[in-house]
């Protein structure tokens, strides 16, 4: 490992991986640093996946989250080729450039094993949606699948060896001078430093955190984004099959008529499990599903979300999306609730003995119990009126043994001011992804690191 290099990569997951590879590709006498704070992706292993417990027991790190590929690599590997949703590049970039760079994100992706079938939008499925006024997005989209996402990135990672790109994993950087850009990191309880002629924070959503404690010690000013707050819906598959056999995922949101919110429905999962994630000690829910039949299960789920955009004086959306999270974790003794919508409706909590006469059985071993004691009052309006709404194209959605599990959030990162991606109050130090607010999908996020690095290229 070398004292100084051309570039240093904060965060190994999509973005910063698509960052190293086009460097590789364009620049390759150029010495280039990965630091990621997870493991390596062979090393990530949950034990509740495993078999080895049967709830989260916040593994540090967590193997869900972190680690060599990102949160994406045990992610049900959705990857929409739109600018229409998926983040805000299309805001500092022309829109038409932003989908190229999507596309040649998609081949290197094929090159090293993804899956190549796409979903084609339908407006017969659309015209459905809006004669309840509901408006369903659509794009091009391709279900890589949790099992077969997991082989692509292994291979994807492995082109790079032999090269200059370095990897070091377990690598918790702790600051970036701004000046002089010395990094510095925590690696198994060694402090470390090395210097990059560019810097580059592709810390992805986990790292949100430390990328904004960052900017607040150098007075870097950013833009807040909405933050999102629901459940994750868990149904029977065959509900919306009409839907997902034919574009795969339905992503649908809905204004609410009593606060004219919107609430949308996303991050479909056919046939698919709940899972946790745990953020830094905050557990949430998430969703996944397989490419293999054999490992399905007999369920769909889906990310039911109401956004929220925040005005002065309060700036601080994360954190209050966290508090909401945290607070289920505590009601639940310490992890993630759910509960059927007959009872929520009905005011009652879901009981163990509820639970177990459901016709739907939870994927997830959850806690039972009553999200309205966590949850605002409003958000959870807006889910319930939504379920209702979305019952109208695909009856059964407001069945009594419909299952919700909470807290589910996104949050977006605040987005640094930038011009190309390099921060305006730090030259040499730029930022890309979900963690820099700029996207919040695995497709952008992967345009985002060839855009970086095509524009560090041209500096080089």
């Amino acid at each position: 490992m070398k004292e100084k290099y051309d570039v240093v990569i904060i965060g190994g997951g999509i973005g910063g991986l698509m960052c190293a590879y086009r460097l590789m590709e364009k620049k390759p006498e150029a010495d280039v640093l990965i630091l990621e704070r997870g493991k390596t992706l062979e090393e990530r292993s949950c034990p509740i996946l495993a078999g080895k417990v049967k709830k989260c027991i916040k593994c540090k790190p967590c193997s869900i989250m972190e680690g060599m590929a990102g949160a994406g690599a045990f992610s049900d590997g959705k990857y929409n080729i739109t600018t229409e949703y998926g983040g805000w590049l299309p805001n500092v970039m022309d829109p038409k450039e932003v989908l190229d760079y999507i596309h040649q994100a998609d081949d290197i992706l094929v090159k090293y094993g993804a899956d190549q079938e796409v979903y084609h939008p339908d407006n017969e499925l659309k015209a459905l949606c809006l004669q309840h006024d509901l408006h369903m997005q659509q794009a091009d989209v391709k279900h890589l699948g949790t099992d077969a996402n997991y082989s692509t990135m292994l291979n994807f990672i492995h082109s790079m060896d032999n090269s200059h790109v370095e990897i070091e994993t377990q690598a918790i950087v702790t600051d970036v001078d701004k000046d002089t850009k010395v990094v510095t990191y925590l690696q198994k309880g060694e402090k470390k430093e090395v210097t990059g002629d560019k810097v580059i924070f592709a810390v992805g959503r986990v790292g949100n955190g430390m990328f904004e404690d960052w900017c607040n010690k150098y007075n870097i000013r950013r833009t807040n984004n909405q933050v999102d707050i629901g459940v994750r819906v868990e149904l029977p598959y065959e509900v919306w099959e009409h839907f997902s056999s034919r574009i795969y995922e339905p992503k649908i949101y809905f204004k609410n008529g009593h606060y004219g919110d919107r609430t949308r429905m996303f991050c479909f999962n056919e046939r698919g499990y709940v899972v946790t994630e745990n953020s830094d000690g905050v557990l949430t829910v998430n969703g996944h599903s397989y490419k293999d039949k054999a490992k399905q299960s007999n369920n769909s789920n889906f990310a039911l979300l109401s956004s929220t955009f925040f005005t002065e004086p309060f700036d601080q959306p994360v954190e209050y999306a966290r508090y909401i999270a945290s607070l289920a974790n505590k009601i639940s003794g310490g992890y993630v609730l759910v509960q059927r919508l007959g009872d929520l409706e009905k005011g009652r909590r879901t009981t163990a003995s509820r639970l177990a006469q459901s016709s739907v059985r939870p994927t997830l071993d959850a806690v039972p119990g009553d999200l309205s004691l966590c949850m605002p009052k409003r958000q959870l309006d807006n889910i319930i009126e939504t379920l209702h709404a979305l019952d109208k194209v695909a009856p059964g959605t407001a069945n009594e043994d419909t299952l919700l599990y909470g807290i589910e959030c996104k949050y977006y990162s605040a987005r640094p001011e930038a011009t190309d991606f390099e921060l305006n109050a730090a030259p040499g130090i730029y930022a890309l992804g979900d963690g820099a607010g700029f996207t919040r999908s695995l497709s952008q996020a992967a345009a985002n690191g060839l855009i970086v690095a095509d524009i560090i290229a041209k500096k080089m």
